[in-house]
């Protein structure tokens, strides 16, 4: 007598990065954002980016589609992401596109290109620097790399839950159906600033990817980051803060503000100019 295997979980037939990418990422947005405000700060379109932890690359490559004369590079320290990237990111691109962009493999502490008008760090991606000397060789880093004009942005998040053990469930409407992201809050140490998250997903027919992503982080607060962008030699920062909507929602308008509300969450973008 033979048995028939079960069909396969919509966990076991899950991509992880396409999950992350629906869940989490925004390019469009966010390559709006840092269009727009670049263009709002230097008077001009910016055209070559350089996108640090740039995991799947899905920033650069919406750069790239924007304009046929702009140019991205993507830096990161995984080869089986940037494998996964050029598999699936880039070869949705076309021809001109995927000219235009290259993948590094590297550390971002020792990578050397210079000659970029933005450079940018998102998805609070940096804060696996834990140790301020870390931090500040890398801020003195992309410093280096920007033209005598270029700006550098990146994103934090904090308020009062960020320090608390949290779970926080989502429903995403993806590509293939409806799942649900989680964000897990495992750990915070208040004396270190450790924070250990989780990132899991599970699926309509009760099936879960359990710690599909795991960061093990320093929560940097927005006063230690922004003095150590001054330390590192940046001129001014600009914070610009998330709205909301009548519901009480994230609106996904980011402001340049002075002061911050003492919100339980808040998501932020920072820009720090080199100044010619």
């Amino acid at each position: 007598m033979t048995t028939t295997a079960p069909p396969p979980t919509l966990a076991e037939l899950a991509d992880r990065h396409r999950l992350y990418e629906q869940a989490v990422q925004s390019p469009a947005a966010e390559i709006d954002f840092i269009d727009r405000t670049y263009r709002a700060l230097r008077c001009k379109s910016a055209r070559r980016l350089r996108e640090d932890f740039c995991g799947t690359a899905v920033l650069s490559c919406e750069w790239v589609r924007r304009r046929k004369t702009n140019r991205a590079i993507g830096i990161d320290i995984d080869a089986s992401v940037l494998d996964w990237a050029r598999a699936h990111n880039l070869a949705r691109l076309d021809e001109g596109q995927a000219k235009r962009l290259d993948l590094c493999l590297s550390d971002v502490l020792a990578v050397d290109n210079g000659g970029q008008d933005i450079v940018c760090a998102l998805n609070f991606s940096y804060w696996l620097l834990k140790e301020k000397g870390a931090m500040l060789r890398y801020f003195q880093r992309v410093r280096d790399a920007l033209k005598p004009d270029g700006v550098f942005f990146l994103d934090a998040y904090g308020g009062y839950d960020s320090y608390r053990v949290t779970v926080e469930d989502r429903v995403v409407q993806g590509e293939d159906g409806p799942f649900t992201y989680t964000w897990d809050q495992a750990q915070f140490d208040p004396i270190s600033g450790r924070l250990l998250c989780h990132i899991h997903f599970s699926f309509s027919d009760g099936s879960r990817l359990e710690r599909a992503f795991t960061y093990d982080w320093r929560l940097w607060s927005l006063p230690e980051i922004r003095e150590l962008l001054a330390e590192a030699g940046f001129g001014r920062v600009i914070c610009y803060w998330q709205g909301w909507d009548e519901n009480g929602e994230p609106d996904g308008r980011f402001v340049p503000v002075e002061e911050g509300e003492p919100e339980a969450g808040w998501i932020a973008y920072l820009t720090a100019e080199k100044e010619p």
